[in-house]
């Protein structure tokens, strides 16, 4: 982010891998890189690592650090640090609008206004969130900002996660599967990684019915797209909005062609103002383990202070 550049640059020496490739920064710096951040652009694999023998630190910025290998950093005692909190509020508020746009169909009629088509008759009506259920696989803090938003709408809310969140009201339920057999929408906000990798399959998708609208704002690896695309190709289930994708920046070309379906590049947290505090977060982060203080916001897998050995 070029807020954290700037942030960085009066108090660090800053190699940047969008001004020069990854590889021309390590042929030449490789022994003396002692920090690391990254958005999950650039992922950290563990070979990666093993290439920065002075590496103490990773700064992600964003909650979801599933693009760094944090098992390899444990291993070698380099820290990891993630951006919680920061971003919650905003992630909740566009998953409201990614969620009344493919239900209300309001990109599509945008482009009916804008095709001049509104003088040959009214846009056609569209489905609507009033007679539905609202399913929500992942109850985090994310998960929850969303569903205190969802409450002012009236609907019944469920929820699936690894367990059932004490002092909530909402019906759990104990598999993806069961969730979305009992609700009409579908909202995955999960970590990525290998636990959740292909959470929202065939199965689930054929759960959620031919009314049923799926949201993702998750990880692209959460849901099976080559599933998704056969879902919505057979009238399995009704519409989708999308967030992320497998394989980004470039989502399954078949979704493209679509007109029940809003994509978007990855934008939940795309704002001035918390792209700003996100990154404020990481170069905090940094700043704190490099004046010996310890990281500010460190990952599980990385805890601090470190356990005793």
């Amino acid at each position: 982010m070029p807020t954290a550049d700037d942030l960085l640059k009066d108090r660090f020496e800053v190699l940047s891998a969008r001004l020069e490739p990854l590889e021309d920064i390590l042929a030449a710096n490789a022994p003396r890189i002692r920090g690391i951040m990254t958005r999950g652009g650039e992922a950290v694999p563990g070979a990666l690592i093993e290439r920065l023998p002075a590496l103490e630190i990773i700064a992600n910025l964003g909650v979801g650090y599933d693009a760094v290998d944090a098992p390899t950093a444990a291993r070698r005692g380099i820290m990891v640090t993630n951006t919680p909190e920061v971003l919650n509020d905003e992630v909740a508020d566009f998953t409201i609008g990614l969620l009344l746009a493919t239900i209300r169909e309001i990109p599509q009629s945008d482009a009916y206004v804008r095709a001049g088509n509104w003088p040959d008759g009214p846009f056609r009506l569209s489905a609507s969130l009033r007679d539905r259920t609202i399913g929500i696989v992942g109850m985090g803090q994310i998960g929850q900002a969303i569903a205190r938003r969802l409450e002012a709408f009236g609907r019944p809310i469920a929820y699936h996660s690894r367990r059932k969140v004490e002092g909530l009201a909402y019906a759990y339920h104990p598999t993806v599967v069961e969730l979305a057999a009992s609700v009409d929408v579908l909202i995955a906000i999960v970590p990525g990684g290998p636990a959740t990798k292909g959470m929202i399959d065939a199965a689930v998708l054929s759960a959620l019915g031919p009314n049923g609208v799926l949201i993702n704002v998750a990880r692209g690896s959460v849901v099976d797209e080559a599933a998704l695309v056969k879902a919505l190709a057979a009238g399995e289930i009704a519409a989708a909005g999308l967030d992320v994708f497998e394989r980004e920046p470039r989502p399954s070309p078949e979704l493209l062609a679509f007109d029940n379906v809003v994509l978007c590049p990855h934008i939940g947290s795309g704002t001035h103002h918390t792209r700003g505090r996100m990154a404020a977060l990481g170069v905090e982060n940094l700043t704190s383990w490099f004046a010996g203080k310890g990281p500010v916001t460190p990952v599980a897998e990385t805890p601090w202070p470190r356990p005793a050995a």
